[in-house]
């Protein structure tokens, strides 16, 4: 069961880090591009040390496109949650309607036919 869990665990953290690659710089515009390029990259390697392992060890329980889906659900509320606290911008509704869709692709992922 733990090992079911940890792939999601450790995506989680890998989405941390990742969004902070991708998107923790626009609180820095000033600061050259290059820099910018090379933290992202310094930051995305740690992101690497735990999807790679999390997609290892989540392929012996789910398929690949559903962890697929797992990294994507995980993403969007990663990134739901960044951009309200760090990047301090509204949620809005939506966002909220958009991700009720992701769901419902959640649902057909995961069902079994």
């Amino acid at each position: 069961m733990i090992r079911q869990i940890a792939p999601i665990l450790l995506l989680t953290i890998s989405n941390i880090f990742m969004t902070f690659a991708w998107y923790g710089h626009l609180k820095f515009k000033a600061a050259p591009i290059f820099i910018v390029i090379l933290v992202s990259w310094g930051i995305a390697f740690f992101e690497y040390c735990f999807q790679v392992p999390a997609n290892r060890i989540g392929h012996e329980f789910y398929s690949a496109a559903q962890l697929k889906t797992i990294q994507e659900v995980i993403t969007l509320l990663v990134f739901s949650v960044f951009s309200v606290t760090y990047l301090k911008e509204e949620f809005k509704w939506n966002y909220l309607v958009g991700f009720v869709f992701i769901i419902f692709a959640v649902f057909f992922i995961f069902k079994k036919w």
